[in-house]
């Protein structure tokens, strides 16, 4: 297994908001009502990452088995699972603050901006086999049926550990299962 810690989240650049996090997280402790439905969200997102890190194959194919025959974004959306976990976890005003900044954030100027240079990257490498996986398969709500492309070669990879730890997972579980345990911790869950 590689580092599980990604240089690129220590950037100078995420400052601002691990000092936010951070600043609401002393302010306004994690609330036990909303412990069930926040872990519940948490683990749905890190089990979503997980499952389409061990199928992507970044670079070398257009990976389309796993999620991504259901959605094209499983990450992203896993990491948006994960983040409304942590925001109700905060439960009251911050719950909504941190919400009422995120989504519309990660809605309207983050993913419009990576769903455009990933897909012209990916119609770049992959043509008309991506154009018809785009028109598809839905970029986050999940269609019920996995998609198969029956006029171009099939992505058959399963999922691999060996990917898991390529996409550099681990260190997103990692810092997943810390922030659990700092909340738990925080929020006095399981003292009497």
């Amino acid at each position: 297994m590689r580092n599980p810690i990604r240089p690129k989240n220590l950037s100078l650049r995420f400052l601002p908001l691990y000092v936010l996090g951070l600043a609401i997280l002393l302010s306004h402790p994690p609330r036990r009502e909303s412990l069930g439905v926040a872990l519940l969200l948490i683990a749905s997102g890190a089990a979503l990452r997980g499952w389409g890190a061990g199928h992507l194959v970044k670079n070398h194919e257009l990976t389309t088995s796993g999620p991504y025959a259901h959605l094209r974004h499983p990450l992203y959306l896993g990491t948006i699972l994960v983040a409304t976990g942590f925001a109700i976890w905060t439960g009251g005003w911050a719950s909504v603050a941190v919400l009422a900044l995120v989504w519309p954030w990660f809605a309207f100027r983050y993913f419009p901006r990576k769903e455009h240079s990933e897909s012209l990257r990916l119609e770049r490498a992959y043509g008309d086999r991506f154009v018809r996986y785009r028109d598809a398969v839905p970029a986050l709500w999940p269609r019920l049926r996995a998609w198969r492309d029956d006029t171009g070669p099939e992505s058959r990879a399963g999922w691999e550990l060996r990917r898991y730890d390529e996409n550099n997972e681990l260190g997103t579980l990692l810092a997943l299962a810390g922030g659990v345990l700092v909340f738990w911790l925080r929020g006095g869950v399981g003292a009497g």
